[in-house]
């Protein structure tokens, strides 16, 4: 019998063992180590946040961003971009330093037994344990709009799914969104050879704009506080209180969460896209079907109320990541419908420990910004959720 399961091997699940384990609890390590940062970013991408605001936690703050470029020998300069890669890579040197060994295996099925839980894997394994926290990662939460569920998936895909932005070829492409996705992974296409173009309900893009420097005089610091999640003091409020956030009414958490930190470009990435990518901005996808030919045909509809048709060769959904409980068809349908929802979203309850109405069950990572604000969407988020969430299992098998 284990003090505890964790399932999920991203930011969050390493995060949630190294502390577990400090802690001194026999815990086991569920999944394919940093998989959605290995699998399922393109060749290319670049990190959005500041290195010093990436790092994964451990209870003594020994396996920073920060420590293993120095183990590497390069620099995690704030300011300076880093490959996506580079950050894979420092979440497999901090899951062989900070956590227990990792079990490889997929976890099928998470049920209750007999005051504990009762997990599965599609190898055919199985354990117990007291406790268990389902730290899944975005993978489950793919976001695509309706009108393109039906299409096949040789013509749409997830920006999420598409590794190799050169695999398209000289193609032309149809990105859907106006965010850090969709911009930049048109720009990769472009980059490597195809002919994208990107279609956003927005009627102008967002870019976030260059980065305050780290150390400044007090009154600017003052005026503009620097935090984990970019600048200014409602942003500088979203990542350092996330606890706070969850002590508001529930239709207000949902709302200021919904609202904030929308949908903008990296400012390093601005140059490289503009001149290159065309956009019909202002533009709301109603329909798409497949043609004759094979190609697809988009049914818009334009700023002023009129329609318009697009026809393309491949549709990208660069439309992000909704967290829903429904989608996570690894936890024991009764338990799945059973647990209580914050306010209207489909997104667990949870206590201020990250425990949902289920006893012995905790979230981390995205289910849990509903509950906590938009810090959960983000690697930065991961040393509240640890540390909280370790204290709540820690009570709980005190109990």
């Amino acid at each position: 019998m284990y003090d505890l399961a964790v399932i999920g091997a991203g930011p969050y699940g390493l995060s949630v063992a190294a502390h577990a384990a400090a802690a001194g609890m026999s815990l086991r390590v569920y999944g394919r180590t940093m998989a959605s940062w290995r699998d399922h970013m393109p060749e290319g991408m670049y990190l959005k946040s500041e290195p010093w605001a990436s790092d994964l936690s451990d209870p003594a703050a020994k396996y920073t961003l920060g420590d293993y470029a120095a183990v590497r020998g390069f620099e995690a300069a704030h300011g300076r971009p880093l490959p996506i890669g580079t950050f894979a890579e420092y979440g497999m040197w901090f899951a062989e330093h900070a956590a227990p060994p990792v079990h490889e295996q997929t976890v099928t099925r998470v049920s209750p037994a007999a005051g504990c839980f009762r997990v599965e894997t599609a190898e055919g394994d199985g354990i117990e344990a007291r406790a268990v926290a389902l730290a899944v990662g975005v993978m489950p939460f793919r976001r695509i709009p309706g009108p393109l569920a039906g299409l096949p998936p040789e013509l749409c895909s997830h920006s999420s799914g598409d590794r190799d932005p050169g695999g398209f070829g000289d193609l032309d492409v149809t990105v859907i969104g106006a965010g850090q996705a969709a911009l930049e992974t048109a720009t990769l296409l472009a980059e490597h050879g195809a002919r994208p173009r990107l279609v956003a309900r927005a009627d102008r893009l967002r870019w976030n704009t260059v980065p305050v420097p780290q150390q400044r005089g007090g009154l600017s610091a003052l005026r503009t506080p620097l935090s984990g999640l970019g600048s200014g003091w409602t942003t500088w409020a979203w990542s350092r209180l996330p606890g706070a956030v969850g002590r508001l009414p529930a239709g207000l958490r949902e709302r200021l969460t919904d609202g904030a930190l929308g949908p903008a470009g990296a400012w390093w990435l601005r140059e490289r896209y503009e001149q290159r990518v065309p956009e019909l901005l202002g533009h709301s996808l109603h329909g798409a079907s497949v043609r004759p030919d094979g190609r697809v045909r988009l049914e818009l509809d334009t700023p002023d109320g009129g329609t318009r048709t697009l026809d393309t060769g491949h549709v990208v959904a660069a439309t992000g990541f909704t967290p829903d409980l429904d989608r996570l068809r690894l936890l024991e349908p009764g338990v799945r419908q059973a647990l209580r929802r914050t306010g209207t979203s489909r997104a667990p309850a949870l206590t201020a420990c990250l425990e949902s109405s289920c006893p012995g069950l905790f979230f981390a990572g995205l289910l849990t910004a509903p509950s906590f604000g938009p810090a959960m969407r983000f690697v930065y988020g991961t040393g509240f959720a640890a540390a909280r969430l370790v204290d709540g299992v820690r009570r709980r098998l005190r109990r």
